[in-house]
């Protein structure tokens, strides 16, 4: 048992229900985790509209392109 949890695999009570050990900054770690999973989400979701604007750039005819170009103006 002791050799599980020194390599930090789940542990096993008396009935054989695996116990987890959960350590005092866990909670910390698990809201900086999340903080930055939703940061990084976020940039995904942006470079994404970036790069379907860029296919669509690329893909389209300069015709267009121009006119897209002109209504901006």
């Amino acid at each position: 048992m002791w050799i599980k949890a020194k390599h930090g695999y789940p542990l096993e009570d008396e009935d054989g229900h695996t116990v987890h050990r959960i350590g005092p900054d866990t909670d910390r770690k698990i809201a900086l985790l999340s903080t930055e999973n939703e940061r990084l989400t976020g940039q995904v979701s942006r470079l994404e509209e970036r790069i379907a604007v860029l296919e669509r750039i690329a893909t389209d005819p300069a015709e267009r392109l121009g006119r897209d170009i002109d209504a901006l103006r």
